[in-house]
């Protein structure tokens, strides 16, 4: 088990003033099967009274509105999460999972990567556990791609990143995820947050004996107690960590993130 203080802040910048500005935030860790959240913090820029549900995902799902006029919305999350993969808890088997979804749906590159993986996976040995299999897949998903960002958009399908062979962690875990529903496994993406200091991630669980285990292609690993948690769906589309809508003439955005998750407390 690992004590993880982390701290989290998107900031959107705008061209000119907004209003009517409706937003939707998944950006705050919760208590679950693999992590205990405590003591967590939300300051919302400008400052408004946002309300707090559960989406049908376990999210946190804070939703808000700004009317008046402003030129930038930000949001800024801290806490403590204790992460401890090695007792993770069981959940009941969602058969969701198992089905393409929106942004995994395969053509011929994925198709091909499947056929590849399934080539290799009828010649290794110890391939008997969903995890095992996994495991092969993310390494061929991982030897598929160069890392490169900016080269795709949050609505890049896993077809079009790996038809290109470049991408950032959600095309990895899509791809991913692609691959091991097509050949039999049961797997979700994950949104969140990952030891050291940068952007927030994304990996993949598949489920294992009435477990969710996780694998980051993008490091070609299993995951850890440095991983948090944020949401996790069938694919990016359910765990948009901030989306929303507002009103403004000719208005250009430009975002800032920032991730810090550390084992030690970080100076006041």
């Amino acid at each position: 088990m690992k004590k993880l203080y982390f701290d989290y802040e998107m900031r959107l910048d705008f061209s000119s003033p907004v209003t009517d500005h409706r937003f939707q935030l998944r950006c705050i860790p919760a208590t679950g099967p693999r992590q205990q959240v405590i003591d967590t913090k939300v300051v919302i820029d400008p400052f408004v009274e946002a309300s707090q549900s559960i989406d049908s995902f376990d999210s946190v799902v804070m939703t808000g509105y700004l009317p008046e006029p402003h030129t930038h919305f930000g949001y800024k999350v801290t806490g403590i999460a204790f992460v401890d993969n090695a007792n993770i808890k069981s959940e009941i088997y969602k058969p969701l999972y198992r089905f393409d979804s929106a942004l995994t749906i395969p053509g011929p590159a994925v198709k091909a990567l499947t056929a590849r993986c399934a080539d290799r996976l009828r010649h290794e040995r110890n391939t008997g556990s969903p995890v095992a299999v996994a495991t092969v897949i993310m390494d061929e998903v991982y030897k598929s791609f160069v890392y490169t960002p900016k080269s795709t958009t949050i609505y890049t399908t896993a077809e079009e990143a790996l038809a290109q062979g470049k991408g950032v962690c959600q095309d990895y875990a899509h791809v991913m995820l692609s691959v091991c529903r097509h050949l039999g496994l049961t797997a979700r993406y994950i949104a969140g947050l990952l030891g050291g200091e940068g952007a927030t991630h994304a990996w993949i669980e598949v489920y294992h004996k009435d477990r969710w285990i996780g694998l980051d292609p993008t490091h070609n690993r299993l995951v850890d107690d440095n991983y948090i948690t944020i949401a996790h769906g069938r694919d990016y589309r359910d765990c948009m960590l901030d989306i929303g809508v507002f009103s403004g003439n000719d208005v250009k955005q430009t975002q800032w993130v920032n991730a810090s998750v550390h084992e030690k407390k970080p100076e006041e």
